[in-house]
């Protein structure tokens, strides 16, 4: 798997991604992955909880759940093409946290994504490689929040590491 061994070309890697994206946009429209991942969530929760779960007006009203949403799969996909792509280029290792203050921070900044997430009814991935350049203004507001956040994020985590 030569292709793995190094990184692509960003302005190739770019080209793919667009032509990629025309092709999900006429075929779906526009992608948001967030609402994937809140279907698994879910369904995960439906088989916790069982029916308690729809005492919940978002789990009735919004989101109920169910096997058909196919957006879904395209979390499931990507999550699993990620960790194939990452064995095959001998990448993939477990990282832990050693230390307290670093599980409340990535609980923190995990809470706070699918916050904005559920404000927005967007996806990170989504919001740079498809909103965004489909013109939506969700996607310009998305990011106007998200770089700021990352910034602020990395930061915050990079003075506790350092103390």
């Amino acid at each position: 798997m030569e292709l793995l061994k190094k990184p692509l070309d960003p302005v190739i890697a770019m080209v793919i991604v667009g032509f990629l994206d025309i092709f999900l946009f006429l075929v779906v429209g526009a992608w948001t992955v967030g609402g994937g991942e809140t279907m698994i969530t879910g369904l995960i929760a439906h088989s916790v909880m069982g029916d308690k779960l729809f005492r919940i007006p978002f789990w009735v009203h919004v989101f109920k759940p169910t096997l058909y949403y196919w957006k879904m799969y395209i979390s499931l996909g990507m999550g699993f093409g990620a960790l194939v792509a990452a064995v095959l280029a001998k990448e993939f290792y477990w990282r832990i946290p050693r230390h307290l203050n670093e599980w409340l921070m990535i609980t923190a900044g995990g809470f706070l994504m699918g916050v904005g997430i559920r404000l927005a009814f967007i996806c990170n991935v989504s919001t740079f490689f498809a909103v965004t350049p489909q013109m939506n203004l969700g996607g310009y507001l998305a990011v106007s929040g998200i770089i700021p956040g990352a910034w602020v994020g990395s930061w915050i985590y990079k003075r506790v590491l350092e103390s």
